[in-house]
């Protein structure tokens, strides 16, 4: 079984995921910790728990989404593995930083590209990959079908959905990429997304007012 666990980071409220299971092998998604505060939280919790750190995954690579790449490289030796589509951002970490008035480490460049289809792997569990563009060229959802669970980043929320008026973001593409590739996964499937709490395919089917 695998286990959730999320922290609430930074000025835009981002969800940073840490997932492990009974071998304490973990994967570190979506780092947005960006004090020395939030970076002591991660790294407690990862101490604290006996979790060993073996992948850093991206669902996209916007600033509120990669701020922490750099402090996790530099504690637990990994680089970040995201889709080849979003590297823009990520060459562009500390310019979006400037704008938005803050202060970061540049991300480390990836390791590893990951595409629709790839599986994440981590001790005795798995991860199955899916490109759910819209909000980003390169946004991802990370699924696990027996545990019934979706890392869907910034893609659908409870009671809304991703922004698409960032660069090289796409309303009709975000909500295709929700109505033919999360909705098919089942009602029963709970979503975590990369802001607010989590929710459900079903409940986002029956009242989510953009995908009506």
């Amino acid at each position: 079984m695998i286990n959730v666990h999320y922290f609430t980071f930074g000025p835009f409220q981002e969800n940073t995921y840490v997932l492990w299971d009974e071998t304490k092998e973990c994967v570190i998604l979506d780092p947005g910790n960006s004090t020395a505060s939030e970076n002591k939280r991660l790294s407690d919790f990862i101490s604290q728990n006996n979790l060993k750190a073996t992948r850093l995954i991206l669902t996209h690579a916007h600033i509120d989404h990669i701020n922490g790449n750099k402090y996790v490289f530099d504690t637990y030796g990994l680089l970040p593995e995201v889709n080849e589509k979003d590297i823009y951002f990520i060459e562009k970490h500390t310019q979006s930083a400037t704008m938005y008035g803050l202060q970061v480490e540049q991300s480390p460049m990836p390791k590893a590209f990951i595409n629709e289809g790839d599986i994440i792997t981590f001790g005795n569990s798995s991860l199955q990959t899916l490109h759910t563009p819209g909000h980003s060229p390169g946004s991802i959802s990370f699924y696990n079908k027996e545990d019934a669970f979706i890392i869907g980043g910034d893609v659908l929320f409870y009671g809304s959905v991703g922004r698409s008026d960032l660069p090289m973001g796409n309303h009709d593409t975000l909500i295709r990429s929700i109505k033919e590739k999360l909705f098919p996964l089942g009602d029963h499937m709970k979503v975590y997304s990369g802001h607010g709490m989590p929710t459900s395919i079903g409940f986002e089917r029956m009242n989510n007012p953009f995908l009506s």
